[in-house]
């Protein structure tokens, strides 16, 4: 059933909620590959690159600055979607749409911190093995970021037309599903991209 036809029939159907849950394992799957190529390549280095990890005349972030500011504020932007979905669900919808322009709020300030990290970063895309792993894996994780905060800009529009109600909100479960998957997802480039390999 569609969700707009909200008043025909109770049940809705689970095959939209399959498939965002197949999207998002295979996204998984997909950044997973990128960030054990990143450990790979810390964890054994070889001679093309000194030896060393980080490589031999690469400056490496301080992962105790943007980096560490940015993982709060991504995992705080987890919260405000909970809000939002608690607020959908309790039928409270001014509360939601305040979440979620919370969420979104702290996605671009997130999306804006990145960018300044790029612009300031020490090294590109063609250094090494380590600005090649560094920028596909916090790109593409960036790349996430930016889909899900469009994903959550649609479902606060629907949210403030009143297209949204505590039965039917199929779409924002999965945009929240999507954002959850974005926020849990930064702790791994935090730890093994800023953290481990800035060591």
């Amino acid at each position: 059933m569609i969700e707009s036809q909200r008043h025909s029939y109770h049940l809705v159907d689970p095959r939209p909620r399959y498939g965002s849950i197949s999207f998002i394992v295979s996204e998984v799957m997909f950044l997973f590959a990128f960030f054990r190529a990143s450990s790979h390549s810390s964890l054994a280095p070889t001679v093309e690159i000194g030896g060393i990890w980080p490589p031999k005349g690469i400056g490496v972030l301080d992962p105790r600055e943007i980096p560490f500011l940015n993982t709060p504020i991504l995992l705080s932007s987890g919260a405000t979607v909970t809000w939002a979905h608690h607020a959908i669900l309790t039928g409270k919808e001014k509360r939601a749409v305040y979440a979620l322009v919370a969420t979104v709020s702290l996605a671009l300030v997130f999306t804006g911190f990145q960018g300044m990290e790029y612009y300031q970063a020490p090294f590109t895309i063609s250094d090494s093995i380590y600005g090649s792993t560094f920028f596909l894996a916090t790109g593409f994780h960036g790349f996430h970021v930016i889909i899900g905060t469009l994903f959550l800009i649609v479902c606060g529009i629907r949210q403030y037309l009143g297209h949204l109600t505590k039965e039917h909100h199929v779409g924002f479960e999965a945009a929240a599903w999507y954002w959850h998957f974005v926020d849990v997802v930064r702790l791994f480039p935090f730890v093994s991209i800023y953290w481990w390999g800035g060591i």
